[in-house]
């Protein structure tokens, strides 16, 4: 759980800063450290640089990947947005994800270069703006969700394990109707079949029983998180809440969640009387947002990639767990 508010100086004026997460099909990013006679010299970053006056965020980070590393960007997406208050200045970083690019990065201004794994880090020290984007980056893109008491316990679980071998890492435990016993019984089930693959585990409303059962953290509802006047006991672990709108959003990011899930984004099964936000919605919600954020609703894993080029985490699924 993320408790530290993102620092503003309200009284300096915000420089605009594109960064690039450029990511390999086996989930290495590129940090680059910061040559001799730059503010924080020797500190480890995400490469990228300052907006010219008005240039676009992408025109920015095209011209800033070229110039740093001699490559051409041919497919970023936006993702988190952060504003931080260094001594020498206040600083927005757009932060976008690099998925597809030409050439091979090199080093042209003498700057080090190093590939490493969200699960291992091996660099230091690392700028302090970029601690909450190396703990997203530990987040997978799906989130799935149980429906235990839909399909029954034993195909769920099942369902679960298939889903662990297949690479799922990130699980929702969500039984509302449940009784405490049963679900006491579930969760000790879905956690021993979760801790083999090393995936984690939320428990949906019940800060409690998570604590009890060893969970991972705790998924909060959208009432839960607006009844909130305080950010939740660190002892929780993973913090994740349910979002529907730009109020709950608002409340998540003040209050440090760790991520939120946001929708629906498609009509849903579970809730038809509910309009959905649709993608260009779902897009402008979390436009310049700090937080990792899982679209949520109808959704199947075939529209991971929409989900991602809206800017999304991932997405969070019920009935598509596969």
């Amino acid at each position: 759980m993320n408790h530290s508010a993102t620092p503003i100086a309200e009284s300096s004026p915000i420089v605009e800063v594109v960064a690039a997460v450029i990511l390999q099909p086996d989930g290495q990013f590129l940090l680059t450290r910061r040559p001799g006679g730059k503010v924080y010299s020797g500190y480890w970053e995400f490469p990228g640089g300052k907006v010219e006056p008005n240039e676009s965020l992408l025109h920015a980070l095209e011209r800033e990947l070229w110039e740093e590393l001699g490559i051409h960007v041919r497919i970023a997406h936006p993702w988190l947005t952060r504003i931080f208050t260094y001594s020498h200045a206040t600083v927005r970083l757009h932060f976008f994800r690099v998925v597809e690019w030409e050439g091979k990065p090199s080093p042209r201004e003498k700057q080090g270069l190093s590939w490493q794994q969200p699960h291992q880090v091996e660099v230091s020290p690392i700028l302090p703006a970029n601690g909450p984007i190396l703990q997203a980056l530990l987040l997978p893109p799906v989130y799935a969700i149980t429906q235990a008491t839909e399909i029954g316990i034993e195909p769920a679980l099942k369902q679960i394990e298939q889903a662990l071998q297949n690479g799922l890492r990130l699980l929702q435990i969500r039984e509302k109707q449940m009784a405490k016993d049963v679900l006491r019984e579930f969760s000790l089930q879905v956690l021993a079949l979760a801790q083999s693959y090393q995936a984690r585990v939320l428990i949906n409303g019940d800060a409690e029983l998570a604590r009890e059962m060893g969970a991972d953290g705790v998924h909060f509802t959208s009432s839960q998180l607006m009844a909130l006047s305080c950010c939740p006991d660190p002892e929780y672990g993973l913090c994740g809440a349910s979002c529907h709108n730009a109020e709950e959003l608002f409340a998540a990011e003040q209050l440090g969640f760790d991520f939120v899930v946001l929708g629906p984004v498609q009509s849903t099964l579970s809730h038809p009387e509910i309009s959905p936000l649709g993608w260009k919605r779902f897009a402008t919600l979390i436009r310049d947002y700090s937080l990792p954020v899982y679209a949520l609703g109808g959704l199947h894993p075939e529209d991971l990639p929409i989900a991602q080029e809206m800017g999304a985490q991932g997405i969070a699924m019920m009935r598509g767990i596969v």
